[in-house]
């Protein structure tokens, strides 16, 4: 096939060092002029790579992927977070910093604000509330030696805060969706239906395994009778539908990796992840099993602290192209 636990630690930007400056530390130095201006106290840098990594290494060492929708499932909305005041929705690894902290803090919403944003909607970060850290890029320019500028990306972060932490601000109201699936029972969803239909993707039922051909560019599903509910069809039809993107007249991602290999289990994470995007915008609580992919993944994520980074914003992009286009 080419296809809850709280996590403990919160991402603060609160955490700073002193730095100390070694004449401080071994005493008075008479060479030391007195008019030096002493040393500023500074932030120690954060790796948020690291940081950011050691959450989801945490989190599937306690058997629970940090990408599966935490959502209330009875809400109609959109199931990615979302910026309150933009409307943009949040993506690649931010999106799983958020669902994790839903799932941590117990949150019931998936909007979320910066400190100034709440100020300028009127609202307040209630007292005593700490917020999330997310990250972005920020491009900066270098010169190399020689002299040659170039751009590269520098990873950030910043704040925000959940709007059940903030105070003045009125929730969007809620609305039950009536045409909601029922697990264990196969239930069409005709707007699900036509966004699959939108791919453009040649998919044939048959057979009992599903998987995605690079080579004739289709998909395989089995009949949908198979599944024990349209929930999990529907996921498993997005997850190799994320597979499709990776085709060199798409978004080219490697596809001819043998199974059990460290790439073919990129990949795998890669439509995982895709797929948890997809499903959510489109309010889809089904499940593939891919269990014994989260070995491999461990390891990954031990050796590369970017790995999980690669992954989701491959993912992030096979969701824009699936859904967005």
């Amino acid at each position: 096939m080419t296809h809850s636990t709280a996590i403990n630690s919160t991402i603060t930007t609160q955490q700073q060092a002193t730095c100390v400056s070694p004449q401080a530390q071994s005493g008075s130095n008479k060479n030391v002029s007195s008019k030096r201006k002493p040393r500023r106290v500074s932030k120690v840098a954060k790796d948020m790579y690291q940081v950011v990594t050691d959450r989801i290494i945490q989190s599937l060492e306690n058997g629970v992927k940090p990408w599966v929708c935490p959502w209330d499932r009875t809400q109609e909305c959109t199931m990615l977070p979302m910026n309150f005041k933009t409307k943009n929705q949040y993506s690649g690894v931010n999106i799983l910093l958020l669902w994790s902290e839903i799932v941590e803090k117990g949150y019931s919403s998936p909007y979320w604000l910066t400190y100034k944003q709440a100020a300028e909607l009127g609202g307040n970060v209630s007292k005593g509330q700490k917020g999330t850290a997310i990250i972005f890029y920020k491009m900066l320019e270098k010169e190399d030696d020689k002299g040659k500028k170039e751009t590269i990306p520098m990873l950030k972060s910043f704040t925000v805060f959940n709007l059940d932490q903030i105070e003045n601000i009125e929730k969007p109201p809620v609305t039950v969706r009536e045409d909601r699936t029922v697990q264990g029972e196969f239930v069409t969803l005709d707007y699900v239906e036509a966004a699959i239909t939108k791919t453009g993707a040649t998919i044939n039922h048959v057979g009992v395994k599903a998987f995605y051909s690079p080579s004739f560019d289709t998909i395989t599903l089995p009949t949908r009778d198979r599944f024990a509910s349209s929930n999990d069809y529907y996921a498993t039809a997005w997850h190799e539908l994320v597979h499709l993107t990776g085709h060199s007249s798409r978004l080219n991602r490697d596809l001819k990796n043998s199974f059990g290999s460290k790439d073919y289990a990129f990949e795998e994470l890669v439509a995982e992840l895709g797929s948890a995007f997809c499903c959510a915008d489109l309010g889809i609580f089904g499940n593939v099993q891919h269990e014994d992919y989260i070995a491999g993944w461990l390891k990954k994520l031990n050796d590369d602290k970017r790995f999980i980074f690669k992954a989701a914003s491959l993912a992030s992009k096979a969701h824009a192209f699936l859904l967005k286009n």
